[in-house]
């Protein structure tokens, strides 16, 4: 699921979670993007997750290029995600 933030908003969020995985309309990494590239000022900020069920070491490299924070495969480990979670939105 990619979670992306209309223009017209003006909420907020403390942390977005992205599938990497193709999407309907666009994936997690396409949805980062757009949100990095967006003129409000928490865009460049907002701490971005991804989550896939892939693991491959490609994968997290392309995620980090497209701006997203942290990549996790599935099953992520609760206590790495947990310390992630904590360094991003603290």
């Amino acid at each position: 699921m990619a979670v992306v933030v209309p223009k017209s908003a003006k909420r907020t969020h403390s942390l977005m979670s992205s599938s990497f995985r193709p999407m309907p309309i666009m994936d997690g990494m396409e949805a980062t993007r757009i949100i990095r590239s967006m003129p409000r000022e928490d865009a460049a900020g907002i701490p971005i997750i991804a989550l896939t069920a892939n693991d491959v070491e490609y994968d997290a490299h392309r995620t980090a290029s497209a701006g997203i924070n942290a990549h996790f495969s599935k099953p992520a480990d609760a206590a790495e995600l947990l310390r992630t979670l904590e360094k991003l939105i603290v």
